[in-house]
C-alpha cells in the first residue's frame, strides 16, 4: 500500500514537473513570439533629406511620403488603371466627361468622411490655383468638375484627352488631402496638417533628422504588415551604406540613393540583397539650341558623336543601366519609331567641328573668331552618379578640342536655373514610368522644367509644339502614332537630346526584409508590400 502511494505521489509529481516545463516553454515561445512580432512590424528607411512639405497639391514634399499618406481616384498598375478610391468609372461616347463612382464608407484619418464632396472640394482647391498645374494638358481642358451626390463625381472636358487616368493616377497634384486640413477650402498657401486616407499616418516629424510614421488602423484597404516606419535623413552615400552594414537602417530605396560600386559589392552577399527594376526611365544631357556656340547643330551633332554611352554604361554602372540610344526606350508606348541612333565616332566630331569653323589650336582647344570651344555643364550635386559621369565627359570631350566645366548645384537650385534656361548643358532625366511619353512631351511645351528652354532656339519649335498638342486631343490612334513619330524625330534629328542610360529603380536591404518590389510609379517606395521573414 506505501508503495502504491510512493508511486503514485511519484506520478504526480512528474506530471506537475512536466507541466512547469512545458508552462515554461510556452511562456518562452510566448516572449520569443514577442520579440519577433516587435521586430518584424517596425521598419527603418533613409533619404538623403527630410520630407519637406507633404501638401499633395504642390510639389515640394518627397513623394514616397505623399504615396504613404494620400490616394488618388485610381491607380496605375503593370495591366492598366485599377480602382482605388474611385470603385468604377464611366468615359462618355465623346471622351469629354468621366464619370466616377466613389468608394463607399472611406475616412480621411481625422474622420472626415472620403466622400464625392470631398473630392470635389479637393479639385477645386487645385483648380483654384490652376496655373501651377498647367504642365497637365488636363488642366488646359477642364471645363469642370461636380459632385451630384455623395457617390458621383464628374470631370468635364472641352475635348478628349487620353491620358486623364494617368494623370489622376500619379502621386501629384491629382491625391486627395482632408477638407478640414485646407486653409479656409484652398491649399495652394499651405494646409493646417497632412491628413490622407493612406495606409500609414505621419505621427512625428523632426526638420533634417527624421520622420516616423504608423500604420492607419482605420484603413479602408488591407493593411500592411509593416506597422511603423520610422525614415532617417542620411546625405551621404557611404554613411547609408555603412548604417546598412551596422543594422542602423533596413532598406535603401531609389534611382540615385545607390551607387552602383554599392550594388556590385554587395551582388553576391549572404546578408544583404540588392533588387533592381526594368528601365523606368532616361539619363540624359540637355543641349540648349539658344548657347551661341550650341545653336549650330553641326556642334550638338558632333557632341553627340563624342559621347560613348556604352562606357558609361559599362565602366560608370556595371552594365546595371543599359546604353540609351534614344529620348525614350523603344518599350515606352508610341516610342518604336525606327530612328538611327547617332554612333560613338571620334573622326565623325572632329570633321563636323572642323566644318563649323571650329579649329584645333597648341592648347588643344578648338577655336572660332578668338572665341574657345568651352561648354558648361550643370549637374544636381544631390546626385551620387551625375558628377562621375560629367568628370568621364569631360575627360571624352577634350579628345575633340571641346572644354568642359562642370557646376554642380543644391537640386532646388540646379532645377531653378535649368528651368530658367541658365545652362549650356544640364543632366536630365525623363519623367518615366508612368510619365512616358505623354506627360514628358507635354510638358515641353512650356517652361516647366529644362525642355523648353533648350528647344526654345529651333527653328521647328512652333511645330513640335503643335504637333504635341494635336497628340493630347487625338481619338484616332493611327493619327496619334504619326505626329508621335514626328515629335520624336524631329528632336532627335535636332539633336538636343543626348541619351546616356536607361535608368532602372533600385533597392538594397537586410535579407530580413522580404516583399520588396517595384511598382509603375517610380517614385513610390511601397511599403504596404513588404514584411519581415520570421526566424
Amino acid at each position: 500500500m506505501l508503495s502504491f502511494k510512493l508511486k503514485k505521489k511519484s506520478m504526480i509529481l512528474c506530471i506537475v514537473a512536466m507541466l512547469l516545463i512545458l508552462s515554461g516553454c510556452a511562456k518562452q515561445e510566448a516572449i520569443a513570439s514577442t520579440e519577433a512580432e516587435a521586430i518584424s512590424d517596425e521598419l527603418t528607411f533613409v533619404n538623403f533629406r527630410d520630407i519637406r512639405d507633404l501638401n499633395p497639391h504642390l510639389y515640394a514634399g518627397e513623394m514616397y511620403a505623399q504615396e504613404m499618406l494620400y490616394e488618388t481616384l485610381v491607380t496605375i498598375t503593370a495591366d492598366g488603371y485599377a480602382p482605388c478610391l474611385a470603385e468604377d468609372w464611366e468615359i462618355s461616347d465623346d471622351g469629354r466627361i468621366y464619370t466616377f463612382s466613389i468608394r463607399p464608407d472611406v475616412y480621411f484619418s481625422d474622420g472626415e468622411k472620403c466622400d464625392a464632396y470631398a473630392i470635389k472640394a479637393n479639385f477645386d482647391a487645385i483648380i483654384d490655383n490652376k496655373e501651377r498645374h498647367t504642365w497637365l494638358e488636363m488642366m488646359n481642358l477642364l471645363v469642370g468638375v461636380d459632385a451630384p451626390d455623395e457617390n458621383t463625381f464628374v470631370i468635364e472636358l472641352s475635348s478628349p484627352y487620353y491620358p486623364l487616368l494617368t494623370e489622376l493616377g500619379v502621386t501629384r497634384p491629382f491625391a486627395m488631402i482632408s477638407p478640414k486640413a485646407m486653409k479656409e477650402g484652398s491649399t495652394k498657401d499651405g494646409v493646417n496638417a497632412y491628413v490622407g486616407t493612406g495606409a500609414y499616418v505621419l505621427e512625428k516629424f523632426v526638420t533634417d533628422e527624421y520622420a516616423v510614421f504608423i500604420r492607419n488602423e482605420n484603413y479602408w484597404g488591407e493593411l500592411p504588415a509593416i506597422k511603423k516606419i520610422t525614415v532617417k535623413v542620411i546625405p551621404d552615400n557611404q554613411t547609408r551604406i555603412i548604417a546598412l552594414e551596422n543594422g542602423e537602417i533596413d532598406l535603401i530605396y531609389g534611382k540615385n540613393m545607390i551607387d552602383a560600386d554599392s550594388l556590385k559589392k554587395y551582388s553576391e552577399s549572404e546578408t544583404i540583397k540588392i533588387e533592381l527594376s526594368d528601365p523606368t526611365s532616361t539619363r540624359q544631357l540637355l543641349i540648349n539650341a539658344s548657347n551661341p556656340i550650341l545653336s549650330d547643330i553641326n556642334v550638338r551633332k558632333a557632341i553627340q558623336h563624342a559621347t560613348d554611352k556604352k562606357t558609361i554604361s559599362e565602366g560608370i554602372f556595371y552594365g546595371l543601366e543599359s546604353p540609351a540610344d534614344f529620348l525614350f526606350a523603344e518599350t515606352v508606348p508610341y516610342a518604336n519609331v525606327g530612328l538611327t541612333p547617332y554612333a560613338y565616332d571620334l573622326d565623325e566630331s572632329s570633321e563636323l567641328l572642323d566644318n563649323a569653323g571650329w579649329i584645333l589650336g597648341e592648347s588643344g582647344i578648338r577655336e572660332k573668331d578668338g572665341e574657345k570651344l568651352e561648354i558648361e555643364i550643370l549637374y544636381n550635386s544631390n546626385s551620387v552618379t551625375e558628377k562621375t559621369i560629367g568628370e568621364y565627359l569631360q575627360s571624352e570631350y577634350s579628345k575633340i578640342g571641346v572644354s568642359v566645366i562642370l557646376k554642380g548645384e543644391e537640386e532646388q537650385s540646379y532645377r531653378d536655373n535649368m528651368k530658367a534656361g541658365n545652362f549650356d548643358m544640364v543632366f536630365n532625366i525623363s519623367w518615366g514610368t508612368p510619365y512616358d511619353p505623354q506627360s514628358s512631351l507635354s510638358a515641353m511645351q512650356r517652361p516647366v522644367y529644362g525642355d523648353y528652354a533648350a528647344q526654345v532656339g529651333l527653328d521647328n519649335k512652333a511645330e513640335i509644339d503643335e504637333a504635341i498638342g494635336h497628340i493630347m486631343v487625338s481619338v484616332d490612334e493611327t493619327e496619334r502614332r504619326e505626329l508621335y513619330k514626328f515629335v520624336l524625330e524631329s528632336l532627335h534629328e535636332d539633336a538636343i537630346y543626348i541619351p546616356l542610360t536607361y535608368e532602372c529603380n533600385k533597392a538594397i536591404f537586410t535579407n530580413k526584409l522580404d516583399g520588396v518590389e517595384f511598382t509603375q510609379t517610380q517614385y513610390e517606395v511601397p511599403f504596404h508590400l513588404m514584411y519581415f521573414k520570421s526566424e
